[in-house]
């Protein structure tokens, strides 16, 4: 009897083994992406990034120049806040209501807007890839969380602002600003940086000389503004 209870359990420990092993296994793998995670943000606090996915599927010759923030105008600063995430310095890194907002416009059809923050697009640009879907998505909150609580936001904008693609195959302002104006992102003025922050969500379809329509509407806009995001504190976690 005993021997027939025995032998009754041996399969089912048998089958139990594969779920267990594939169990031990993705719990390892997870343990390991957050370890490499957590040390790829801890490292990028204090060296410059020196390389991304993106630039390295370009497929033109990539032009980039890193600079600390120290090294860049404040008008730039101001105007990719006006431009891209009015309320950088607000938010824990996602802005609930801008992303709604574009959900609703998406539902409508058309070309897919995000509603991404500075801090996502950051994640996003330095760790990942170009593109969508849920599970880039889900890796770029978490990185979002990451570089919100180890880097702060003076080093996520400084970041932001050497690696975001300013033109085909320019990366980062002071590339973009040699490229454009033949100055260091230095000496800037608020038009100026306006007109390249005007170009940042779709650098390789908008130009900064000689721009036109919408982009360069968009460029005067967010000139207008800079002074406002001065003026009412809004680069205050950026500058304090």
């Amino acid at each position: 009897m005993i021997e027939e209870l025995k032998n009754a359990r041996q399969p089912a420990t048998r089958a139990h083994r594969p779920a267990s092993r594939l169990g031990w296994l993705f719990a390892r793998l997870i343990a390991a992406f957050l370890f490499i995670s957590v040390a790829q943000v801890v490292i990028y606090k204090v060296v410059p990034v020196p390389t991304t996915l993106t630039m390295l599927m370009d497929e033109h010759p990539v032009t980039k120049d890193w600079t600390p923030l120290d090294d860049i105008d404040r008008d730039m600063v101001d105007a990719v806040i006006s431009g891209e995430d009015g309320k950088f310095c607000l938010h824990n890194g996602f802005d609930q209501a801008a992303m709604m907002q574009a959900f609703k416009r998406n539902q409508k059809g058309g070309r897919i807007r995000g509603g991404s923050t500075i801090s996502q697009q950051t994640a996003k640009n330095v760790f990942l890839w170009q593109g969508g879907g849920y599970f880039r998505k889900g890796l770029e909150a978490w990185y979002t969380v990451l570089i919100e609580t180890i880097w702060g936001k003076r080093r996520i904008m400084e970041v932001y602002l050497n690696v975001a693609e300013t033109g085909i195959g320019t990366y980062g302002v002071e590339a973009g600003a040699q490229r454009y104006y033949g100055k260091s992102a230095r000496k800037l003025s608020a038009v100026e940086a306006a007109r390249i922050a005007a170009v940042l969500p779709l650098p390789k379809e908008r130009e900064v000389n000689g721009a036109g329509g919408f982009t360069r509407r968009h460029g005067n806009s967010i000139a207008r503004r800079v002074a406002v995001v001065k003026n009412e504190a809004l680069d205050a976690c950026v500058y304090r």
